[in-house]
């Protein structure tokens, strides 16, 4: 893989551009999104192994760079129904759930074979909509992944299929993978498709379908050219690829739409870069993931509460660092954990909002404590910090 940025045209506005995209080996944290189209053969029903292999062998490489790598994996559905004998028919909800609780514990299985040939531990998360958007489970969710970083895991992430009371599920893996880059605060999104990207018509149909390299701008025009999802496995098509594009640089996250059919598709995503192809499509924002979620927590929402801090503790958070519990001299308000509260100084001074690490109860009980007595006065640990400085918005 190459370090050097790839200089991309760009045509989405007809307009012509030069855009530095930066390589994959330069993202710090990366999310890899697999289909079920790519990952299950479609004749045998089974995980094509040898380009699981080569995918893991792609994210070992990133790892060895210094990279935080999340995998996005869908395929428990498509595994599972062979071995239930639901082949060759749409299924019901009800089936669907069965085949994804069996089909789970071997798509597992098959990534923690593949990652152990590199010494790399994997750990299973399974995630519903309501985790990446009820802010106490998104919490949650969040510091679960981010343990799992540090620890030097992998985490595969899949959707819970087998406790959807909905249709099976966001519908897709695509913007699960958008939901999750927004809840970690990744800076690069890489959805694997049997497409190389975005064209201005379905290509498959129209010969004069032009290839996007680079779209800064998720446009109606540029929604208006996604077609009708394949036929087969995947249950996401161009469609919610557009739709997860929209969420992932809403929240700072660049996102390219790759082709994932060919072996080592990431490590080929570098040459690409190298020799100035069009492997892809990248989706540029227009800020970073801090300040994208930064933004958001400054700017939309309302307050649950306040806390009251002293000098000491304004002074730190002015310099980038976390509020702890030392430094609160005051809870006002009812809110719960994850909920947004203002922080103000003794003299009345607004001077920062955040996402509180513990619900106002807990949080008057271990005000003006340092962060070794979190314990002893709650009876449990809970964080160190009261908000911790990626979920603190300074102004």
């Amino acid at each position: 893989m190459n370090d050097a940025a790839a200089r991309t045209e760009i045509s989405s506005t007809g307009a012509a551009a030069v855009f530095d995209v930066p390589p994959v080996t330069q993202a710090k944290r990366l999310i890899v999104k697999i289909g079920s189209a790519l990952l299950v053969d479609g004749a045998t029903h089974r995980i094509r192994r040898d380009w699981l292999d080569s995918v893991c062998d792609d994210v070992a490489a990133l790892r060895r760079r210094g990279v935080d790598v999340v995998i996005v994996s869908s395929g428990a559905v498509a595994v599972g129904r062979e071995h239930l004998g639901l082949v060759g028919r749409p299924l019901k909800l009800e089936e669907k759930q069965a085949a994804a609780a069996t089909g789970q514990i071997r798509l597992a299985h098959a990534y923690q074979e593949t990652l152990a040939r590199h010494d790399i531990t994997v750990a299973q998360v399974l995630l519903t909509l309501d985790d990446t958007e009820d802010r106490r489970r998104h919490l949650n969710g969040r510091a679960t992944i981010e343990t799992l970083l540090k620890l030097g895991a992998v985490p595969v992430i899949n959707e819970n299929d087998t406790v959807a009371t909905a249709e099976i599920r966001f519908g897709d893996n695509d913007r699960l993978a958008a939901r999750v880059a927004q809840m970690i605060s990744a800076d690069t999104l890489i959805l694997m498709s049997d497409i190389d990207g975005l064209y201005t018509a379905d290509p498959r149909k129209d010969p004069n379908a032009r290839h996007l390299p680079v779209v800064t701008e998720v446009t109606p025009e540029i929604e208006a050219m996604a077609g009708e999802p394949p036929a087969g496995y995947s249950s996401g098509g161009m469609v919610t690829k557009i739709a997860a594009a929209r969420i992932a640089v809403a929240a700072g996250c660049r996102m390219a739409i790759v082709s994932g059919k060919r072996m080592n598709p990431l490590a080929a995503l570098e040459t690409a870069a190298e020799q100035g192809g069009a492997l892809c499509t990248w989706f540029l924002p227009s800020a970073g993931p801090g300040t994208a979620r930064k933004r958001w927590i400054a700017g939309s929402l309302k307050p649950a509460g306040t806390l009251v801090v002293d000098e000491g503790a304004a002074q730190a958070l002015a310099r980038g660092g976390s509020l702890l519990p030392a430094g609160v001299r005051g809870v006002e308000g009812d809110f719960q954990r994850g909920d947004l509260v203002a922080v103000r100084t003794q003299a009345g001074r607004v001077i920062a909002r955040g996402l509180v690490a513990y619900s106002a109860e807990d949080a008057r009980r271990i005000q003006g404590r340092r962060s070794a007595e979190i314990e002893a006065s709650l009876g449990w640990r809970g964080r160190d910090e009261m908000i911790h400085r990626d979920d603190l918005a300074l102004g």
